[in-house]
């Protein structure tokens, strides 16, 4: 037994000296730089050429053999036999290449050169001929698909219909091989997430008829079963509330299975400042007619503080703290407050926003205190609010009563005003991105009426003027985004106008001035509106409007764009004595992760003067 003993351990030591011993070849051990064997640098073997319509000419220069093998390692270098035998293959792959293309009667040549003192010369000579183009498209199904309600994203009722007009390569259009996969791809895509997740191709076949340049595509689909919504199953809430994660579900078990639906549930719960991720996806794996829906979240922790400094051309420099406390006090809200700090605009706040209920409205409150220094003049404002807020993908909604509180003091004018209104805003947007969009539109509606005192004390008069009494408030703003192939467009139109009989008795937040950045740039912030004594005051009146173009300025960097705009308006206290002012400039706009940064020059025609818009700011977040 000791022997046997002594024999295992000899042969377990041997095993584990040759396996370190084999281990000291890895990369991980010994000197890297040492051991490391240097690339063999490569050789051009012979000079190719392609004559041909672009962009075939590089489809053939990247995957002909003989653009593969026209560099290697000396030691790999081809004979001339080789190189014939590589030239003789050509023909046959390129014309192979060209039908994926779509061109089925292409006539290539190739001929080989060897100039005196010189490398061989190969050149391929190709005429494509016609084009191969889509002349009819059958889709049918191996069974009916299930009729369904038709929506307002989804209007209609016919799915096959529906999958035969939108299909991807239509008759008319050239046959591509790329495009048939695509097509079939989306196509069969559409079906899944349309209440067939198990659907496939039965068969699909594309027809070419080389002589007549003709392709006839059929296709059949087998659906499947038809799914429908079962119960919801939840992951990964510790912290916060499950069931308002199941309140913001828009569907109810039992229905027709739709991806579109399950998609806007995802990004509803990523919206609402609980979780960091988010997924929702179907259990196709389940019975058809009771499938379940898997939600998996990821928690945000419960306290966090972002620290954050900036420039505005606006409010100049800033620095900015936001904490966030997501279930205060253990209670189903989230506590909200900002603190920013900066020698022309100060402001804190708090705003308590509820869990969603059951209607998926969500309960607010909100306060803030903000002195903000423009146009010569001081701003001291309070508000309180209360109401209601709806945030859907495409909409938002709040209503709310709020109370206003604001002194303005100017060394010619100081007024005082306070007022208690009702509000109402609603938000529609339709944009490829909400940071930055480039593709959509954005419509802002906001309305309100109110009950308002004041009083406004001018330096050059004895005497101080009071107001009191109703007042209603209406403002809507559009913004138009689209690209125009490597230009990208947007434009602005807003209007606003407080109806009222004296504004003294309104507070300045609630009334209209123009001028800055995201007004009528080319004037500085807040200095667009009526004069009284000398001073700029809040107007009655409002009506703005933008147009830009922007456009990459390098290749290499598509985010770095550059701007021209004109922007156009004013405020006034009524529509009579409004008269726009117009701003022109260029601009250098950076579309970060995080935001966009902008540097706008812009030239004011009224005033003659030239103003810079900066602006930029970096968050840091922290647990």
């Amino acid at each position: 037994m000791r022997l046997r003993a002594a024999l295992l351990r000899a042969l377990w030591g041997g095993f584990l000296v040759t396996s370190l011993a084999g281990c000291s070849s890895l990369p991980f051990f010994g000197d890297k730089d040492k051991d490391a064997v240097p690339d063999e640098p490569l050789i051009t073997q012979y000079e190719l050429e392609v004559d041909a319509p672009k962009p075939l000419d590089k489809l053939l220069l990247d995957y002909l053999d003989l653009g593969r093998f026209q560099k290697t390692p000396r030691a790999d270098a081809i004979t001339s036999t080789e190189l014939d035998r590589l030239a003789a293959a050509a023909p046959a792959q390129a014309r192979t290449l060209l039908e994926t293309e779509g061109y089925f009667n292409p006539m290539v040549k190739i001929v080989r050169s060897d100039p005196p003192g010189a490398l061989p010369l190969l050149t391929i000579t190709v005429e494509p001929g016609p084009r191969v183009v889509v002349g009819s498209v059958a889709l049918d199904t191996t069974a009916p698909l299930a009729e369904k309600e038709a929506t307002r994203d989804e209007p209609w009722s016919d799915r096959l219909d529906h999958l035969r007009k939108t299909w991807p390569l239509p008759p008319g259009k050239p046959f591509r091989e790329a495009d048939w996969s695509s097509a079939k791809t989306s196509t069969l895509g559409a079906l899944r997430a349309d209440g067939y997740p198990k659907a496939t191709w039965q068969s699909t076949r594309a027809r070419i008829d080389a002589t007549d340049n003709r392709a006839d595509l059929e296709l059949v689909a087998d659906g499947g079963p038809l799914f429908h919504l079962g119960p919801i199953s939840v992951e990964g809430v510790s912290v916060f509330d499950e069931l308002s994660v199941r309140r913001l579900a828009t569907f109810t078990r039992g229905e027709v299975y739709s991806e579109r639906r399950l998609l806007d549930y995802q990004d509803r719960l990523i919206k609402l400042g609980l979780f960091e991720g988010a997924s929702v996806e179907l259990d196709a794996t389940g019975p058809p007619e009771d499938a379940p829906v898997r939600v998996k979240v990821k928690e945000l922790t419960q306290y966090q503080a972002n620290f954050g400094i900036g420039y505005s051309a606006n409010t100049g420099p800033r620095a900015s703290v936001e904490l966030y406390d997501r279930k205060i006090f253990g209670s189903p809200w989230v506590a909200h407050m900002p603190l920013i700090y900066g020698p022309e605009n100060k402001l804190a706040g708090i705003e308590l926003t509820s869990y969603p209920l059951e209607n998926q409205w969500r309960n607010l409150l909100a306060a803030n205190f903000e002195e903000l220094l423009s146009a010569g003049e001081t701003r001291d404002s309070v508000t309180a609010r209360v109401g209601r807020s709806k945030d859907t993908i495409r909409y938002e909604r709040v209503y709310y009563a709020e109370l206003v509180k604001a002194r303005v003091e100017s060394a010619p004018l100081t007024s005082t005003s306070s007022a208690i209104t009702a509000n109402y805003h609603w938000l529609h947007r339709d944009v490829d991105n909400v940071l930055q969009p480039t593709d959509g539109v954005a419509l802002s509606l906001q309305g309100g009426i109110g009950w308002g005192e004041g009083s406004q004390k001018q330096s050059n008069l004895p005497e101080e003027q009071t107001s009191k009494g109703p007042f209603a408030r209406a403002y809507a703003r559009a913004t138009w985004f689209r690209p125009f192939g490597t230009w990208f467009a947007n434009a602005r139109l807003e209007a606003g106008q407080v109806f009222v009989r004296n504004p003294i008795g309104v507070p300045d937040t609630i009334l209209f001035r123009a001028g800055g950045d995201n007004s009528v740039r080319g004037y500085d912030y807040r200095t667009l509106g009526p004069i009284v004594n000398g001073a700029v005051t809040g107007g009655r009146v409002l009506a703005t409007g933008s147009v830009e173009f922007e456009h990459p300025i390098t290749a290499r960097l598509p985010q770095l764009m550059g701007a021209v705009f004109i922007d156009a308006g004013n405020a006034a206290d009524d529509w009579h004595s409004l008269h726009p002012v117009y701003g022109y400039g260029v601009g250098l706009h950076y579309r970060s992760p995080v935001g966009p940064l902008s540097l706008d020059v812009a030239y004011g025609q009224s005033d003659r003067l030239f103003r810079v818009y900066l602006s930029v700011g970096i968050t840091f977040t922290a647990p």
